[in-house]
């Protein structure tokens, strides 16, 4: 059912056809008829018109319909929340942002969130849901990114630099218990990585996150890679200095801590070449095809840091015999990723 639905959401408002459908997925005709009508009867599918064909009576298409489900994305940021309401095919129908302080302690936090969660899911009540009206079992749930080390399996967090009241929180659980519907938690560069991803950037990339900290999501042949232990990614606690300042995380001459010292003395350019070392050692280390950056920082400065990472990874592969890594700015789209958290399993993505 999750590969139709797929191609449903793919074809867009034109449609496809049941033959296209099971020409695509490599089902038979009667059990992709059988899946269409539950669809349809569960009101995700509807009849998009018809089409001619090259023979024969023309064929009646179908088509996803948007806004037969809704997810919930939370980008948490450690001084701002962005909450953005889905739909089944990712658009943003609804945008709460306010101001937050993770350091105000996991009570705090978790009152916040509520708030501007049950600011959107109260939207979806009020639009009706799927088949017409079962209000809020409409929303599928709510994907929750905020920066890491955490355990996405759980859904508890460890120790986030710089706010170690939070390690052993169990954030999923106590968002659950709270909101009565499925949550899903996540490092904030993964949910952005997953949502490039499903949005169509293929290959194995980086999306590198600089804001108010540094951290990276890892897609590799298509999926996030999480780790073992979903730990991977904690890019920007790489030692770049052995003597170097101190971090928040107890290391000295993090990666993390010198990009934001630049920052803070006005200096892109030297951020953006520190930026630019510890993303030539990943380019080294994964052999990745693409590098991404992102996060409030480098929207500020767009060209400094987009040029200053494209020249170490030039002079790099000179140096290796190699073809430079690309470097492209994405968009800061942490809260839509992590509605994907939720969207993408119902779309047979397995990594959200």
């Amino acid at each position: 059912m999750a590969l139709v639905l797929d191609l449903l959401r793919t074809a867009g408002a034109e449609g496809i056809s049941r033959l296209e459908l099971a020409e695509r997925t490599g089902l038979t005709p009667q059990a992709v008829s059988k899946i269409t009508a539950r669809l349809r009867a569960d009101g995700l599918a509807a009849e998009a018109g018809r089409r001619a064909s090259t023979g024969g009576k023309p064929r009646t298409v179908l088509r996803l319909v948007p806004e037969a489900g809704h997810a919930v994305g939370l980008h948490l940021d450690r001084d701002e929340l962005r909450a953005v309401l889905v739909d089944l095919t990712g658009a943003v129908v609804g945008e709460e942002r306010t101001s937050l302080d993770l350091g105000a302690g996991p009570e705090a936090v978790v009152d916040a969130v509520a708030r501007e969660a049950g600011a959107l899911t109260g939207r979806v009540a009020m639009g009706g849901g799927v088949s017409g009206g079962r209000g809020t079992d409409a929303l599928l749930g709510i994907g929750v990114a905020l920066p890491g080390p955490l355990d996405h399996a759980r859904g508890v967090l460890h120790r986030v630099t710089g706010f170690p009241e939070w390690d052993g929180f169990p954030l999923r659980d106590a968002l659950a218990r709270r909101l009565g519907v499925p949550v899903v938690v996540d490092k904030d560069t993964n949910a952005a990585a997953l949502g490039l991803a499903v949005a169509g950037t293929g290959g194995s990339f980086a999306y590198l996150y600089l804001g108010t900290g540094l951290g990276a999501g890892l897609v590799i042949g298509g999926t996030v890679h999480r780790g073992a232990r979903t730990g991977a990614g904690e890019f920007g606690h790489q030692v770049v200095q052995l003597d170097g300042p101190p971090c928040g995380c107890g290391n000295r001459g993090c990666v993390e801590a010198l990009c934001l010292a630049a920052v803070a003395r006005g200096e892109a350019d030297e951020a953006a070449r520190v930026l630019g070392t510890a993303a030539g050692n990943l380019v080294a280390l994964l052999d990745i095809d693409l590098v991404l950056l992102g996060g409030r920082t480098i929207t500020a400065a767009p060209d400094a840091f987009v040029t200053g990472v494209t020249a170490v990874l030039d002079e790099r592969a000179r140096r290796v015999g190699e073809t430079a890594v690309p470097v492209r700015i994405a968009s800061d789209g942490v809260a839509e990723g992590a509605a994907q958290l939720v969207l993408a399993p119902l779309f047979g993505r397995a990594d959200g």
